[in-house]
């Protein structure tokens, strides 16, 4: 039997609680690789519970990549924790994007970045905003790391879904995650910054604009050497744009690597609440609150227009950054905070994520269905898009018919650098039913052809 205790009265789920219990085993050692676990049916014997909460959490650990389940042999743990790594949680970093000449006006981008809008929300949104209009904003410059009340309801929603234990003075609050990277990368040390590739192009880009190289780290491989460079800029909960969850083993191969390296780990966390088969994977910054930087943003769940994000540091740069930001009057949008922290009082985003998470779940399927007979997926169904492996001509040929029916889908080359990958990213957030099918229905027929 495994040496775990359920709380009943507890307002976190069973299956949660398992599932946190056993990864718990796995980072301290108790659980090695290659142990075997009870059955599912055992272990629900064992702690007086169901089956499905026992399955719920062996699925979730599967999901994350600690267990592998062996047809006909039993469930086992497929990573162990090295030493020096320590189980508490870490801090974030920013990102920006490069945009590309269009020769004509396009009526719907199906892109990564535009997310779903419940019209049926937005008596919910225009209240946040009046409630802007008459309350008192700061009479000089605000706290630079942004609002007391904002952080304060950022560090009980981070807690609930991303599994952070914070107090509201280690956030601070950016105009997104584009401009916490821009914050944070002054105060590293000189050398190269590593990013995925392929990746995301404005983080990519705001490395190179402040003067560093960058070193292109493989986005679906195992990385156990930094070589020289200062901090690794990664997605691991949904890599972007190739939609991989970066396994447990790899997540502590790439902290022990930074700590070799005396390097500082960049998770950028901007869309993990949209997980249709699982719960959402933890946040890395979970496993070394000293090494890694949590970069976190609204773009996805409210709009990218509001210009939010949040960052959480080791104490070490929280305080070069603070500093920083005091001295330049550098902090987010007051009017922007103040209806964020409006939107998160009233439950207005906890409806928004649920409400766009059953539209993707509906509508990634349809895409795949499409797709499947000519592209290759390239990672899990999850997300506002995901990515089809193809050959290039015929990734081009399929995004000029989209365009030519009024359709803009990117080209996956165009977040490559070296790795040589090619096919299409279909997002499905900005577009309606409608549009979405009139948008595959342009790709497949060229593909057909």
């Amino acid at each position: 039997m495994l040496p775990v205790t359920l709380d009943r009265t507890s307002a976190e789920p069973l299956p949660a609680q398992l599932a946190g219990q056993v990864r718990t085993l796995v980072l301290a050692g108790t659980l090695g690789t290659g142990d075997r676990l009870p059955s599912s049916r055992a272990l629900a014997a064992d702690l007086g519970v169901s089956r499905a909460v026992t399955e719920q959490a062996y699925d979730q650990l599967t999901a994350e990549g600690w267990l592998e389940a062996r047809r006909g042999s039993g469930t086992y743990v497929t990573t162990t924790h090295p030493t020096g790594v320590t189980s508490r949680p870490t801090q974030p970093t920013p990102r920006r994007t490069r945009l590309t000449s269009r020769p004509t006006r396009l009526t719907s981008p199906l892109d990564t970045g535009t997310p779903f809008f419940d019209p049926r929300l937005e008596p919910g949104w225009r209240r946040a905003w009046r409630e802007v209009s008459v309350a008192a904003p700061p009479r000089g410059y605000d706290d630079p790391r942004g609002l007391l009340e904002l952080r304060e309801a950022l560090t009980s929603r981070l807690g609930r879904t991303r599994g952070l234990d914070l107090h509201p003075d280690e956030i601070i609050v950016t105009a997104g995650t584009t401009d916490g990277l821009r914050a944070l990368l002054p105060e590293l040390r000189r050398g190269p910054v590593a990013v995925e590739d392929p990746g995301y192009r404005a983080a990519a880009e705001t490395v190179l604009t402040y003067g560093r190289e960058v070193i292109d780290l493989p986005a679906v491989e195992r990385v156990t050497v930094l070589g020289p460079a200062v901090a690794a800029y990664v997605t691991p909960a949904h890599q972007h744009p190739l939609g991989r969850v970066m396994p447990a083993a790899d997540r502590l191969a790439l902290l022990e690597a930074a700590r070799r390296a005396d390097a500082v780990v960049i998770e950028d966390d901007y869309d993990s609440e949209f997980r249709y088969d699982v719960a959402p994977v933890p946040a890395m910054a979970r496993l070394d609150r000293g090494r890694v930087v949590y970069l976190g943003t609204a773009a996805k769940s409210v709009v990218p227009t509001l210009r939010l994000g949040w960052l959480v540091a080791p104490p070490d740069l929280h305080e070069l950054i603070l500093r920083r930001r005091t001295i330049t009057h550098a902090g987010a949008a007051w009017p922007s905070q103040r209806a964020l922290l409006t939107l998160l009082r009233d439950g207005w985003l906890d409806r928004a994520v649920r409400s766009a998470r059953r539209v993707y779940a509906e509508r990634a399927p349809r895409v795949a269905e499409a797709m499947s007979p000519y592209a290759t997926l390239a990672g899990p169904l999850a997300g506002m898009y995901s990515t089809w492996l193809l050959p290039e001509a015929d990734a081009r040929r399929a995004r000029d018919a989209a365009r030519a029916a009024g359709f803009e889908i990117n080209l996956l080359s165009t977040y490559v650098r070296t790795s040589g990958l090619t096919g299409l990213v279909i997002g499905f957030g900005g577009v309606t039913d409608t549009e979405l099918d009139e948008a595959l229905a342009a790709v497949t027929g060229a593909l057909a052809r």
